[in-house]
C-alpha cells in the first residue's frame, strides 16, 4: 500500500534558523519558509534526490507542533510522511485492519496541495505517521 518516504518532517522551533544550519552545516538546498495555517505550521522543505525532510515551527496559538516542542524542547522527529496512490483507498484498507485515523478522517490539503491523513502513533510504534496521494 505506502510507497516512496515523501519526507521526515522535524519540529523546530525556528524554520529560518534551522534551514540556514541545514544550508552552512550540511550543504543542504532548502525551499523559503510556507505559512501553512490550516495545519498551524510553518514549514521549510530541505530537498534531497532521495526524498525530504520538512522543518515545521508552530503558527499560532493552537498550533499541534507547540505541544510537541513543550514535551522535547531541543526539536525532533515529528512524523514520516509516505506516498499512496489513492488515499481513500488506503483510508479504508487501514481502518478495516483497526488503524485510527486522526481528525474526521477525511483527508485534507497538505503542503504540496495533495490530500493527506495523519495515523495515530499508537498503531504504528509510537510513529506519527502521514499519508500523502501523489498520483504519477
Amino acid at each position: 500500500m505506502i510507497g516512496n518516504i515523501n519526507h521526515i518532517a522535524i519540529a523546530v522551533r525556528d524554520v529560518e534558523a534551522a534551514s540556514q544550519q541545514w544550508q552552512d552545516t550540511l550543504g543542504a538546498s532548502c525551499s523559503a519558509p510556507q505559512d501553512l495555517p490550516e495545519h498551524g505550521v510553518r514549514i521549510v522543505f530541505v530537498t534531497q534526490p532521495n526524498a525530504k525532510v520538512e522543518l515545521m515551527e508552530p503558527l499560532g496559538e493552537g498550533s499541534p507542533i507547540a505541544g510537541f516542542l513543550e514535551r522535547n524542547p531541543d526539536g525532533g522527529m515529528h512524523h514520516i510522511c509516505y506516498e499512496v496512490e489513492d488515499i481513500l483507498a488506503a483510508r479504508d484498507q487501514l481502518v478495516a485492519s483497526g488503524a485510527r485515523v486522526l481528525g474526521n478522517g477525511e483527508p485534507r490539503i497538505g503542503a504540496h496541495g495533495n490530500p493527506v491523513l495523519f495515523l495515530h502513533p499508537k498503531d504504528f510504534c509510537g510513529t506519527l505517521i502521514e499519508l500523502e496521494e501523489v498520483t504519477g
